[in-house]
């Protein structure tokens, strides 16, 4: 019987796997991806397509199209629950897709709270697509009214966004809205005061107003409550709080970690099911829990890449070094940024320049398969 290798997800884990799609079903392996979209769009460089430093084309991937050429099968459906059982990955539209070695990069989402009224104006900072529509109902407001934008969520989401629909005001040559960051306790606090500082004093010097020592309460169509009771007016709300893992894991009875991801061994694969894998934002490496950031996705890709085609041949698995410290760039819109690595820090226009040539390079490298 030939073999049935599935994935879940087109996302930055899986772009290994995704260019050496020929070489695996040349081998005479059913290949299957399974995502919401024929293309994966780079979250990395989101916020430069909210404010048009990046048109949505040169952040994304064809991933349907790089399926299909290399013999494989793509099926544009959500995951929602595995049957490991069975060995089923169940779909939105009430198929399934059968598998005997699988993969999952289903990625992780913004949580949202209870919204009153009309939520047309509310928007998530992921799915990275869902930027693309706050683009142009921004663009939309900017020329009828000075907007109350309001950001809610105070970690790196939040400081990016901010900036950039600064920028995307100040490019569009229409007026320029009022931003107030609700950042809760502390903005940016799980990272050391000089980069807090870096990044409050880069917004505030555009009129960008940090709320700290207090959180959201309720949000609505047009107003923002803190929990002290003060409303703030609202025509246009961003939720930037955090990113938790797909819930298809817990919903499938899977074992997970205590964020609600896939709980992993070293080689990436499930510690309950050995024909289960995962990389990226969706999993719990259960060796040493890992930041949410895109550089261990892209780390562990030629791992995750070898692993699959191992456990489908029989071979022995290759475990995953999550490596030491990494690189953190923030864009914070006007072409300016904030860089640190270990000792070194810096921010303004060099900082950006770095992030833009890091981005567009693994953009390129990853389109060409296309």
């Amino acid at each position: 019987m030939q073999k049935k290798l599935v994935l879940i997800g087109g996302g930055h884990a899986h772009m290994v796997t995704l260019a050496n799609l020929g070489a695996i079903t040349a081998k005479g392996i059913d290949v299957t991806v399974v995502g919401p979209s024929d293309d994966h769009y780079y979250s990395g460089m989101g916020p430069g397509m909210l404010s048009g430093t990046y048109r949505p084309e040169q952040i994304r991937f064809a991933t349907r199209h790089v399926v299909e050429k290399q013999g494989g099968t793509f099926v544009r459906d959500k995951a929602v629950r595995i049957e490991p059982q069975k060995k089923m990955v169940m779909l939105e539209s009430g198929g399934s897709v059968p598998y005997d070695v699988l993969s999952c990069n289903a990625g992780s989402q913004v949580p949202t709270p209870p919204i009153d009224g009309d939520p047309t104006d509310i928007f998530t900072v992921k799915p990275i697509e869902r930027l693309m529509e706050a683009k142009r109902r921004l663009v939309d407001h900017f020329e009828r009214h000075q907007t109350q934008v309001v950001i809610v969520g105070g970690g790196p989401s939040a400081a990016e966004v901010a900036g950039n629909v600064w920028q995307l005001a100040r490019d569009t040559g229409k007026t320029m809205p009022r931003i107030t960051v609700c950042a809760g306790r502390t903005f940016m606090g799980r990272f050391s005061d000089s980069i807090r500082h870096r990044i409050m004093g880069s917004l505030r010097r555009r009129g960008v107003v940090m709320r700290e020592g207090g959180y959201v309460r309720a949000i609505s169509s047009n107003t923002v409550t803190l929990d002290g009771g003060e409303t703030l007016a609202a025509d246009f709300i961003f939720l930037a709080l955090g990113v938790r893992p797909s819930p298809i894991f817990a919903d499938s009875g899977i074992a997970t970690g205590p964020d609600g991801g896939l709980r992993v061994n070293p080689f990436l694969q499930s510690t309950q099911h050995p024909d289960i894998f995962g990389g990226g934002d969706c999993i719990y490496f259960q060796k040493q829990p890992l930041d949410k950031v895109g550089v261990y996705a892209v780390r562990e890709n030629p791992v995750l890449y070898h692993n699959l085609l191992a456990r489908l041949e029989g071979r022995d698995l290759m475990p995953f070094d999550p490596g030491g410290d990494y690189l953190l760039i923030f864009n914070l819109g006007g072409r300016t940024g904030v860089l640190k690595k270990r000792w070194l820090e810096f921010g303004g226009r060099p900082a950006f320049i770095v992030k833009d040539y890091i981005d567009r390079k693994f953009m390129r490298q990853f389109q060409a398969i296309e």
